[in-house]
């Protein structure tokens, strides 16, 4: 399900145009908003025409805890409106025009695309860069989805369970940073507070049958899936009682060792239940899953870029076996191994299914953010590996995706999940002003 969002919704307009028609357009238009999914419409009623109304309606909107506001171009309009309302709510907006209507006796009766580039420029002219503009008879949706990323990201909790993996200095974030861009605290828990976290037997014993249910285990001894039942169940009520959205995990060198078993395995049957869980402490990787989510990402997972096949063009996107276990393409056994840690595993193995699929992170170069986005088709292939992996052919030369990721020093995990999810992270980025690879 999409994250939540509330808009303020505003219609500007001038007597010297037909704003009574105008004012029914906005009637039916505020019918179609409300229709949204998870979309809350916080409406000015009626006309706003002069300044002062600008400001009443500003005020208004102030209190209503909006993300974003919809001011929609009835007609054309004074330039003051749009920034009466900006001054009071420092707010992402979009600017809606309207098509123009039949004309009325060689009239022009709306002219409110000129509203638009009014509002546009004086927006600009004046810092505010945070706008982005339509003309249509609906509302922006992509506009919408990219409001439902800043709000998921402000609403989440993250957490990071130990530290980065050993040596990934570029997993590394400033905090405070995060924050300011975000609004994202971060908590951090120590390995322990995991490993000595009660597991009740009967969820323990029911993990378990789920695990025998879902893998072939032939590879792994009781033992080790006793003790991914264990883990599972207390990955499952740590997060839920600390109220985390996200956990970032260091998940060597120390698991295996302190533990008993690597964590993977747990992890892509917890991933499988909705649960974001990020490999190797990488924060800005969990955050990329929290966005894939908000705007309808299910079951979003990190993998690596790990191999790349310049002359069939396609990347393999690879992990030691921590993809959600439902995304299995349904022709390859789903088995569990301990190839990982020393023998300790232990990890899930299988091929990912066939489908359109989108590439996400959030990366962090000193305090300066970049969006890296891409899109492609998995390709079927045969399970040949260990691990969770899936092959992909780029809407772009792979040598291509490959080289902007190399230039740029974008870490090397990344969200994937299934579907086309581009245009609103585009308008989030330049909502928040960050430079976009793709």
């Amino acid at each position: 399900m999409k994250q939540l969002v509330r808009l303020g919704v505003v219609c500007l307009a001038r007597k010297t145009f037909d704003y009574q028609e105008a004012e029914k357009i906005y009637n039916r238009l505020l019918e179609h908003l409300q229709e949204l999914e998870q979309v809350e419409v916080e409406a000015v009623p009626g006309l706003t025409i002069e300044p002062d109304e600008a400001r009443k309606a500003a005020g208004y909107l102030a209190g209503r805890d909006i993300d974003g506001l919809v001011v929609i171009s009835g007609t054309f309009h004074l330039g003051h409106l749009a920034l009466e309302m900006d001054k009071v709510l420092h707010k992402p907006i979009l600017l809606w025009g309207l098509p123009e209507l039949p004309y009325n006796g060689g009239k022009i009766r709306l002219n409110s695309v000129c509203g638009v580039n009014l509002n546009a420029s004086n927006l600009y002219k004046s810092g505010v860069r945070n706008y982005t503009a339509s003309v249509g008879e609906s509302i922006h949706e992509d506009w919408v989805d990219a409001l439902r990323i800043a709000a998921a990201l402000k609403e989440s909790r993250i957490g990071i369970l130990g530290f980065r993996a050993k040596g990934f200095f570029n997993l590394g974030v400033y905090d405070l940073n995060i924050y300011h861009e975000m609004g994202l605290l971060i908590d951090h828990f120590e390995l322990n507070d995991v490993w000595s976290y009660e597991a009740p037997e009967d969820q323990v014993d029911a993990r378990i049958a789920q695990i025998y249910e879902l893998f072939e285990t032939s590879d792994v001894n009781d033992g080790q899936i006793r003790k991914m039942a264990e883990l599972a169940v207390k990955f499952d009520r740590f997060t839920d009682d600390q109220g985390i959205t996200a956990l970032a995990i260091r998940c060597w060198p120390e698991f295996a060792e302190g533990f008993g078993i690597a964590p993977c395995a747990a992890m892509s049957l917890l991933q499988s239940e909705g649960k974001i869980l990020a490999c190797e402490g990488d924060l800005e990787g969990a955050v990329s899953m929290i966005a894939h989510r908000a705007v309808g990402g299910e079951f979003p997972y990190l993998f690596d870029f790990s191999q790349i096949d310049f002359e069939q063009n396609h990347a393999l996107l690879w992990h030691c076996g921590v993809a959600p276990c439902n995304l299995a393409d349904g022709r390859c056994v789903r088995s569990l191994s301990s190839y990982h840690a020393g023998g300790k595993g232990v990890t899930a193995d299988f091929v990912l299914k066939d489908g359109h699929v989108s590439v996400l992170r959030f990366d962090s170069a000193g305090t300066d953010y970049r969006v890296l986005l891409a899109e492609g088709d998995v390709i079927p292939m045969e399970k040949e590996l260990r691990g969770t992996y899936m092959k992909v052919r780029f809407s772009i030369p792979v040598r291509d995706l490959l080289q902007k990721v190399i230039d740029n020093g974008v870490a090397h995990h990344a969200s994937v999940t299934y579907g086309t999810f581009l245009e609103p992270f585009r308008i989030f980025a330049k909502i928040k002003g960050w430079e976009v690879i793709e």
